[in-house]
């Protein structure tokens, strides 16, 4: 387990090892600097925090209670012990609200309130337990207050969307970094980290379920707790947890893809996959809409939360397409360089645009990729804002 003693020492080892020459070896002496600081400066922003909150008073709806306190800890050794789990309860907050960036704040919020109620944690469970029980409620506290729910597209004018019915609209769903989720040095709890069910088209259909089903289904099928652990975890009965669990699981079948093998993500992507994207990405930066098209199935689905745009069908697509990619039309967005990714469990690719009349390559779009055989069946094209996160720059310069 990291402190912040450990990672002081760590930092100044780092430092005092890190050389300029040859450039690989210099970032990779960075890269790892820059991850230990990112750990410490986590310690620190919990200690920080907890340590406002130690006077405070509890608001009266959280759900985590007090009691009598068995062992007291500073803001810093409470800081070291529930860091360990930020990133797997980030996975796990990110499932229960689809939003990479509202999955952040629940965390910390998981952890403040975790602060307030430590006198209150005897050991009878697990400290992984505990705070999953707070996260968790913390989350459905935040839907509660939100009242998201999934809407259809609608046609916009003037624009084919293609003749099928139109794509469910989830404007708060975001991408999840692979290189985010946690390593096998955090020691997480595999189900709690199954890339099958962070697979976006996982994601957008359990956002249909009611908040207190999500929660249970999410506990039950994806996290594997027992139906008692459940129902202590959200103060319910477990015939009532048992009961959300029945609704929920056809309500969560009727918005996945038809079979199975459509969804579950494969362990590892095949090199024909890789090859796909490395196709995907050469065909945009040549302005090749016909390569483009080959890739397509037949009734790709293109969507792009929080964006109104939708397209459903190859034709639709690419006639949307036609415009933005012809230097000749005066709807030429640009030329086009991208950088491999993942997320989800799934390939992507970071686009950049160089607008007519610039010499920079902006950050403009991550499209994150389902493929299916050899074709691309579903795109889903998420904002720029979140490249940091995925190790992308937001700028690439134009000789590159």
């Amino acid at each position: 387990m990291d402190t912040a003693e450990g990672l002081i020492e760590e930092v100044g080892r780092q430092v005092e090892a890190l050389v300029p020459q040859p450039p690989s070896v210099f970032y990779s002496g960075v890269t790892e600097l820059s991850s230990t600081v990112g750990r410490l400066r986590r310690i620190a922003r919990v200690a920080r925090d907890t340590a406002q909150e130690a006077g405070g008073e509890r608001p009266e709806d959280f759900v985590t209670g007090d009691g009598v306190t068995e062992v007291a800890l500073t803001e810093s050794d409470f800081a070291t012990l529930v860091e360990s789990y930020r990133r797997e309860l980030r996975v796990h907050c990110y499932r229960m609200s689809g939003s990479y960036d509202d999955a952040e704040d629940l965390v910390q919020e998981t952890f403040l309130r975790a602060w307030r109620a430590r006198d209150g944690f005897a050991g009878r469970a697990s400290v992984r337990t505990w705070l999953y029980r707070i996260a968790t409620n913390t989350c459905l506290d935040f839907q509660r207050r939100t009242a998201r729910r999934p809407q259809r597209y609608e046609p916009l004018p003037g624009m084919n969307h293609g003749s099928a019915e139109p794509p469910t609209r989830i404007t708060w769903l975001q991408p999840y970094p692979d290189e985010d989720l946690p390593s096998a040095e955090d020691q997480p709890d595999t189900r709690a980290v199954s890339r099958e069910t962070l697979e976006l088209v996982f994601l957008a259909a359990i956002q249909h379920l009611p908040p207190r089903q999500r929660a249970v289904l999410v506990l039950r099928d994806v996290l594997g707790l027992a139906a008692a652990e459940t129902a202590e975890a959200l103060d319910m009965t477990v015939a009532s947890v048992n009961s959300a669990l029945q609704r929920a699981r056809p309500t969560l079948r009727d918005h996945l893809p038809r079979r199975r093998a459509d969804w579950t993500a494969v362990a590892d992507t095949d090199a024909r996959e890789r090859e796909i994207l490395k196709r995907y990405m050469a065909a945009a930066e040549r302005l090749d809409l016909s390569e483009f098209a080959t890739l397509l199935s037949e009734d790709i689905t293109l969507t792009m939360p929080p964006n109104p745009f939708w397209f459903v069908g190859r034709a639709a697509l690419t006639e949307f397409l036609k415009v933005s990619l012809d230097p000749a039309s005066p709807m030429f967005l640009g030329h086009w360089r991208h950088l491999p990714a993942r997320a989800n469990g799934q390939l992507a690719a970071g686009g950049y645009v160089r607008r007519p009349g610039t010499t920079v390559y902006r950050a403009q779009v991550l499209d994150v990729l389902r493929i299916e055989g050899d074709r691309i069946v579903e795109i889903t094209s998420f904002e720029p804002h979140l490249f940091p996160a995925f190790g992308l720059p937001l700028r690439l310069p134009a000789d590159r």
